[in-house]
């Protein structure tokens, strides 16, 4: 596992938000950066550009505060994720605001330029990159980039159609530095299986929309718990850019879920509402597929800590198999798995898990 030294020690979950389009804001980041899972926002959520500046400073004074009060709390750090498409025209002026700042993390998505990493790189900052395929991830790598994030088939909003058995362990042959696996992950067991595969972070988006902090409207929430896997609808006419969305509210847009036009990528454009005359993000929500297991929309702490309770779970579940159920292949053939492999294996999600308290 690769875990970088900047968050050593900060963190209560190996979990990293997701930014989520005009939902993430300080309360959001706030909280989940208090509860021990890194916070992150979209710098274009901050409207006005100028309101950029007031946001950082809250979130980071805030944090601060927070930490000196509970010095036997893990408060985690927080990331701005910055979109890097010629669309849109803020890119450089946000940059300038988060090297201002000493923003800890940056996330960039789509066309990463060179220049936005090494100006991270020169105040200290980490650069992770979200990728959904092995040529993006391979470029970015070649950047220098200290981490990707491989936003894998099922995940919330933009994502991308390659399993994350397939994406991490593919990725995991030539890439040493920090990996965050993105899809479906919502709840405990899907961020130990994550890290079972081979992830170092989960990345966990649409189950924090379903938060009280989350700027999203009670709507947007209870069809989150309403509906399921069976309510998701992969597409790219919303945006240009292929996505995951809820079928319910492609409906209430009068679009027809069983049948949507394709969508010319060439005309994406990050400052406009979308493709359709209902805006993207505010009239057409994006969800992932894990959301079969959201059931309510409580508090960020509340959230983190059950979460903690399901990882720690699935990881001593795991552990425990050593204990006769894990299949072990007949002696004749030529793979074998050995027990004390087994219990090493134990032993070190058992580590981990005692490390996250």
């Amino acid at each position: 596992m690769t875990i970088p030294s900047i968050l050593s020690g900060k963190m209560a979950l190996p979990v990293m938000a997701s930014p989520l389009f005009l939902i993430s804001g300080p309360e959001l980041v706030i909280a989940q950066c208090k509860a021990g899972v890194i916070g992150s926002f979209p710098a274009l959520n901050a409207r006005p550009a100028e309101a950029l500046d007031g946001w950082l400073d809250q979130i980071s004074n805030e944090l601060q505060q927070f930490a000196q009060v509970h010095p036997d709390r893990r408060v985690s750090p927080f990331a701005v994720n910055q979109i890097c498409h010629p669309t849109n025209d803020r890119l450089r002026a946000d940059m300038k605001l988060c090297v201002k700042h000493r923003v800890p993390i940056i996330i960039t998505s789509l066309q990463l330029p060179e220049w936005l990493v090494e100006e991270a790189h020169a105040y200290g900052a980490l650069v992770f990159h979200d990728v959904t395929n092995i040529k993006h991830a391979k470029r970015a790598a070649k950047l220098g980039v200290d981490g990707l994030i491989l936003v894998c088939a099922g995940a919330g909003g933009h994502a991308g159609a390659l399993s994350p058995f397939a994406l991490v362990r593919e990725v995991r042959q030539w890439f040493d530095k920090t990996v965050l696996m993105s899809g479906a992950i919502s709840d405990g067991y899907g961020i130990a299986a994550a890290q079972m595969m081979g992830a170092d972070l989960a990345y966990v988006g649409t189950r924090f929309i379903a938060t009280e902090e989350a700027n999203a409207s009670d709507g947007y929430k209870g069809m989150l718990v309403d509906h399921d896997a069976a309510d998701i609808v992969y597409t790219n006419l919303i945006t240009g850019v292929h996505g995951n969305y809820l079928a319910p509210s492609l409906i209430a847009a009068g679009l027809d879920p069983e049948n949507l036009p394709v969508s010319d990528k060439s005309k994406m454009n990050f400052g406009s509402g979308g493709n359709t005359k209902a805006k993207a993000w505010k009239d057409i929500w994006g969800a992932g597929q894990g959301l079969g297991t959201i059931t309510d929309a409580p508090r960020v702490d509340d959230l983190v800590t059950r979460m903690r309770e399901e990882y720690s779970l699935a990881v001593t579940r795991f552990g425990n198999l050593n204990g006769g159920d894990v299949f072990v292949p007949p002696a004749d053939q030529s793979m074998k798995v050995e027990r004390a492999g087994q219990k090493s294996l134990s032993r070190y999600l058992t580590r981990r898990t005692n490390n996250m308290r």
